[in-house]
């Protein structure tokens, strides 16, 4: 699922995502595969194609900087996508990244009382996207979900998912996303790659969305849902990294004010206070 040359097979997605059109050169008709040819990638990045095939194939594993940043010019990278890249080169530096142990999916109590404390709605995920809790507002926004667990399991295996997820494409290939950088930066990590191996042997769409390799690590999203109680609601989903738990993010769903969601939303906001949900056991007994 996921080889030991995670920096060689996102540059070369890169390379097979880029035309030669946005890169300014000429067009000279159909071409055996889609993108640019490597020659031409080492000759716009300055280095030679020898080097630079050393890269795609994993035999050149620390690039320099100067390098890497050629590289995000070349490909027109985006800073998500930039920052991305760099990481996979320090993590060939740095070796391996050690397996999380299970109880790295426990969340901090006074976090469950901070989002207890929220009416919008909040959940905070494990490290493979598993809802570890959830506030009564989240809950009841969620309710689609049923027992569920896994955002990127709901998205792609359950059949409620498409009719909740007015934008089911988009989000979907946001998920593939979230979870390639996910697996690159935690090649070793057992649990994303049961979950990565369960949703391609089950879904023509993740495999399909998997093999284009995009990273896009969206922190902020528009989503749009269609709640069976509150009807169709346009919300702003939003992440950020918990400090102190590796892996662990606390995201919440907002309605912009004066909006149609707003009252929508606050109505689905529940008394019931914060649900503690165990985490996803993906990893053999």
């Amino acid at each position: 699922m996921q080889s030991e040359n995670s920096l060689g097979e996102f540059i070369r997605a890169r390379r097979a995502a880029t035309s030669p059109a946005q890169v300014g050169l000429p067009d000279e008709g159909p071409r055996r595969t889609s993108g640019l040819r490597r020659n031409e990638v080492a000759a716009l990045a300055g280095v030679s194609e020898g080097y630079y095939a050393r890269l795609e194939q994993g035999r050149e594993k620390h690039p320099s900087d100067q390098v890497l940043n050629a590289l995000i010019r070349v490909f027109g990278l985006d800073n998500a996508a930039a920052e991305h890249l760099h990481k996979l080169a320090r993590r060939g530096l740095r070796g391996r990244t050690p397996l999380r142990s299970p109880g790295e999916d426990r969340v901090a109590l006074h976090l469950i009382r901070l989002i207890n404390a929220w009416s919008t709605p909040a959940v905070i995920l494990g490290p493979r996207f598993d809802v570890l809790a959830s506030n009564g507002a989240a809950a009841a926004l969620l309710s689609p979900m049923g027992g569920e667990t896994n955002m990127p399991r709901f998205v792609f295996l359950s059949p409620a998912a498409r009719g909740f997820h007015l934008d089911w494409a988009e989000t979907a290939r946001t998920w593939v996303a979230d979870l390639r950088a996910a697996v690159s930066l935690s090649p070793e990590d057992e649990g994303l790659r049961t979950l990565v191996g369960q949703l391609s042997a089950r879904s023509t769409e993740f495999t399909r969305l998997w093999t284009e390799y995009d990273i896009r690590a969206k922190k902020y999203r528009t989503e749009r849902l269609l709640h069976p109680e509150a009807g169709e609601l346009t919300l702003t989903y939003q992440t950020f990294c918990i400090n102190g738990t590796p892996g662990h993010q606390l995201a919440t769903y907002q309605a912009e004010p004066g909006s149609r969601s707003e009252p929508a939303l606050q109505r689905l906001s529940s008394p019931a206070g914060v649900t503690s949900r165990p985490p996803a056991r993906t990893r053999p007994a």
